[in-house]
């Protein structure tokens, strides 16, 4: 039947209508390659201290100003698939480790753009990604061996923050010792106190960002910071029972309408009193079970407000329940879902509730005093700009994950560009005793590295070629930690001082071969018709 219909032979005749097919190397490959690489070059640019930074406007007309990789794949909105592999990639990179999020699309980007001159050399594919995955797992084996200090004790933070400068220092350079201090100092103050081994969760330090000041004017504070004033005239309390509800602290309206038949004054204000009685109990209940600080999730009524002044209870309205869930977490509170008396196991504590105004922002901190207690702790960000606190935040952000990740391995690789270089010479010294095809792509594998140290210097101003040849020279004698220097004196120097978190070397590593290996595999793409009518103008 389907032969009386006389379809056109080919691949047009077995797909729908609309179907487009791209095959072979020139068709299909290299065109994702090609859409990689401009990925690749948009970001290289913003790799390391000097790195330049991306002004995006999205689709909401919103601006952002940053030189994180991760920020700027996801708002580029990559609509390309082969780059929008790259760009999960990192944006995997980004939820797991936090950091390496530039090196993922820099080096999978720099592999696909060797791997096209394999391909017009005349290699197979599958000789290329047998070469990449055989040189990958030899990296494996000698990263282990490019350790060369470890963290002893996550809890220090003085030895914290020498990890964290580096990463702050590639978001935002000139204030990296300020805000490692502080970073480093936050996640210390949350840990579990010893015997207890050292761990942090990435959601126990908040940010509060408030405009105006300078950078180095931010601080740190143990506890919680809610962006507004208190509900009552009660401004401060220390050593008080906190009460989270999850409800407003109104009347309760009831399911169905109904009509009330008032036929005189006295049964208007009878009825009246009722309600005015019934929400006195209620906030009467709360203030005999010895809370003194009532968080509502929801509106707070002027009925409610009058008679809270009446018990003296300081009130904060909460509006967002994620906000909610983080001073039960500060407190050690259990939202209620129902208005009345609190049980003990309900109620949490703070040390000290206190009214504040910071930046010229009226705020609530809430401060926890006992270490054992204190399972938030806040970083206050000053900076005269919007688009410059969201970009501090994003540092900020990095640092905290740096230092989960060295809770859990501590061990550090040379940084500037050190580690690279040393995988790149021992992969190039693997490659020459390697036999078969293979060994073209081992060695375009051990160049790739060198786009890392690359970039260092060409965003700094300084003659890559020269630094490249430097690095080669100091790591052919000997020299492991051998990074660039990118003060313009030197061009290679033993930078011992700058040190990466072997996490994030190791999972950057691993995210950027698979995406590229990805990438290399696809032989064909087929695009169906897109649904709907035609777009508009």
């Amino acid at each position: 039947m389907a032969m009386n219909l006389n379809m056109a032979s080919g691949t047009s005749g077995m797909l729908k209508d609309g179907t487009t097919l791209a095959d072979g190397v020139d068709e299909a490959v290299l065109k994702n390659i090609g859409a990689t690489k401009q990925l690749s070059n948009i970001v290289k640019t913003s790799l390391g201290p000097n790195g330049m930074k991306k002004l995006i406007i999205n689709h909401l007309g919103k601006t952002l100003v940053s030189s994180d990789c991760a920020t700027i794949a996801r708002e580029l909105e990559v609509v390309h698939p082969a780059a929008q592999m790259i760009s999960l990639a990192a944006a995997a990179q980004d939820s797991e480790i936090g950091d390496g999020t530039n090196l993922v699309v820099s080096f999978a980007g720099e592999l696909l753009k060797l791997a096209e001159d394999l391909l017009r050399t005349g290699l197979h594919t599958s000789e290329i990604v047998a070469g990449y995955e055989l040189a990958y797992a030899e990296c494996v084996k000698i990263l282990p061996e490019l350790v060369c200090d470890s963290v002893k004790s996550g809890r220090d933070a003085a030895e914290v923050a020498k990890v964290l400068e580096p990463v702050i220092a590639a978001k935002h350079d000139g204030v990296q010792n300020c805000l490692a201090k502080l970073v480093a100092e936050a996640c210390a103050s949350v840990m579990e106190p010893a015997p207890a081994a050292p761990s942090l969760k990435s959601d126990q330090i908040r940010m509060a960002k408030l405009r105006g000041g300078d950078v180095r004017e931010s601080s740190v504070m143990k506890g919680l910071i809610v962006m507004r004033p208190s509900e009552t005239t009660i401004q401060a309390l220390a050593e008080s029972k906190v009460a989270v509800f999850n409800c407003g602290l109104e009347m309760a309206q009831t399911e169905t309408k109904g009509t009330v038949l008032i036929r005189s004054a006295d049964e208007l204000l009878n009825y009246n009193k009722t309600e005015e009685r019934a929400l006195e109990k209620v906030v009467k209940e709360i203030a005999d079970s010895g809370a003194r600080l009532v968080v509502s999730g929801g509106s707070v009524s002027e009925m409610a407000q009058h008679f809270l002044e009446k018990y003296e209870l300081m009130c904060l309205k909460i509006t967002s329940k994620f906000e909610l869930r983080r001073i039960c977490g500060a407190t050690g509170a259990t939202a209620c879902v129902r208005l009345g008396a609190p049980t003990p196991e309900e109620m949490g504590s703070v040390s000290l509730a206190t009214t504040k105004e910071l930046g010229g922002r009226t705020v609530t901190v809430l401060e926890q005093s006992d270490a054992a207690s204190s399972k938030i702790a806040t970083v206050v960000l000053r900076a005269s700009t919007a688009s410059l606190l969201d970009d501090l935040e994003r540092a900020v952000e990095d640092g905290v994950h740096t230092a989960r990740n060295v809770c859990k391995d501590g061990r550090l690789v040379p940084g500037a560009g050190a580690c690279e270089m040393e995988l790149s010479k021992r992969l190039h010294a693997f490659a020459d005793a390697s036999a078969g095809m293979e060994q073209y792509a081992l060695k375009k594998f051990a160049e790739a590295f060198e786009v890392v140290p690359r970039c260092l210097a060409e965003n700094s101003g300084l003659d890559a070629t020269e630094v490249i040849a430097s690095l080669r020279a100091a790591h052919a004698a000997g020299d492991a930690k051998a990074g660039v220097d990118l003060t313009p004196t030197e061009a290679a120097t033993k930078n011992a001082a700058v040190l990466d978190a072997f996490a994030v070397k190791e999972s950057a590593l691993r995210l950027a071969v698979d995406a590229a290996v990805t990438v290399l595999r696809v032989d064909q793409i087929i695009m169906s018709k897109p649904a709907g009518g035609p777009k508009g103008k």
